[in-house]
């Protein structure tokens, strides 16, 4: 009784589990037999997608002011972050010994100045007493000379008088544009000149904002494969949007300015520039955000990324043809959303391919 219960234990293991087993099989033999795959008529229609770049944000003009003569700073008439306008006195530097220098240099021209009616009163009469034969023509001669050094000296002091004017203009440092100062390392009573290398500080003109990004060569080609040529495609490029720094999204649109030229042999990277409109003085040089680019594509084919099978660089799609998967080779656009792709080639509007799981589909199965 006990050997015989056992073994009627054992075979109702053994059933159960091959029962078990015969009801894990099923869904793939089923799945061999067509049941269960969904299915999509391809059709067209227009898809954007978004490129998120990193970006660095500069004003249109970003001036370093440099001193331009040596002395100490007299007096600052700004303040960090303040509004000035082209022109604008933003520094004092210690102007007395400019001022005394300029003096001399004024002296130095009126010195010359006499000297010349001398010399050339001189010349005067010199000519006439050669005319009469009274001297020789090598005193006139001399007397000539005399005069055209005179006239040089003359000249030199002007020139050192022009320098000791511009010199003294120096000592006031003034803002080359519109703009907003930036940081004030440099206080009154600090020595500055123009070899010590480090800024006053800096004017931004920030009306608008210059915002810097990063392509790879791949993604230039592709623009330059699309449009052409890179003017058209800076011509076709739609308005771009600006992700601050916190992630709230800037409420102006900025436009595409310029591609660089050349590749940087050290990123292989290419530059872009966009500009953005700052009236609200939101955006500040040297902050950071993402450029968000859209890709619009018209009248295109789109499809799930489930229902394409990738093998090294090429995409493969299941097209359903009288009820089985026949296997088609398909090109798809270089920008995506993670979710969909659009294809350039391969497919057209009216065929129907397997949706999702192209993975487990195998060649000729039957679909429906």
């Amino acid at each position: 009784m006990n050997k015989s219960g056992k073994w009627v234990r054992l075979m109702g293991l053994v059933g159960c589990t091959m029962w078990m087993a015969s009801c894990q099989e099923a869904p793939s033999q089923q799945a061999g037999g067509g049941v269960g795959y969904e299915t999509m008529k391809v059709v067209t229609s227009d898809k954007e997608f978004t490129t998120s770049y990193s970006a660095t944000i500069r004003g249109r003009y970003d001036a370093d002011i440099l001193p331009q003569v040596s002395g100490t700073i007299e007096k600052v008439k700004v303040n960090e972050g303040q509004k000035v306008s082209k022109g604008q006195s933003l520094f004092i530097i210690d102007q007395v010994p400019y001022r005394a220098a300029l003096n001399t240099a004024s002296a130095n021209v009126q010195a010359a100045k006499a000297g010349l009616a001398t010399a050339q009163l001189s010349y005067d009469s010199a000519k006439e007493l050669y005319a009469q034969r009274v001297i020789s023509e090598h005193q006139l001669k001399t007397t000539e000379n005399a005069l055209l050094t005179v006239k040089a000296q003359l000249a030199q002091a002007e020139a050192q008088e022009m320098n000791a004017k511009n010199n003294l203009a120096y000592t006031e440092v003034k803002s080359p544009s519109d703009g907003v100062v930036g940081a004030l390392p440099m206080r009154e009573g600090t020595l500055v000149s123009p070899s010590m290398g480090a800024a006053l500080t800096t004017v931004s003109d920030n009306k608008e904002m210059y915002v810097y990004f990063s392509m790879t060569e791949n993604q230039l080609l592709d623009l330059t494969r699309e449009h052409g040529t890179m003017e058209e495609a800076l011509k076709s490029m739609p308005p771009v949007q600006l992700k601050l720094n916190d992630g709230s999204m800037y409420d102006q649109l900025g436009h595409i300015e310029s591609i660089s030229g050349v590749i940087d042999r050290r990123t292989g990277t290419i530059s872009v520039r966009a500009v953005f409109p700052n009236e609200g003085g939101i955006l500040h040089s040297g902050a950071n955000g993402t450029v968000l680019m859209p890709t619009v594509h018209k009248d295109a084919i789109v499809i799930p990324q489930a229902a394409t099978v990738q093998q090294q660089d090429k995409y493969i799609v299941y097209k359903v043809v009288d009820g089985k998967a026949k296997s088609a080779l398909v090109s798809v656009a270089p920008t995506n959303d993670g979710k969909e792709f659009v294809v350039t080639e391969g497919l057209q509007p009216g065929e129907e391919i397997i949706a999702k799981g192209a993975g487990l589909v195998r060649e000729g199965i039957q679909v429906k």
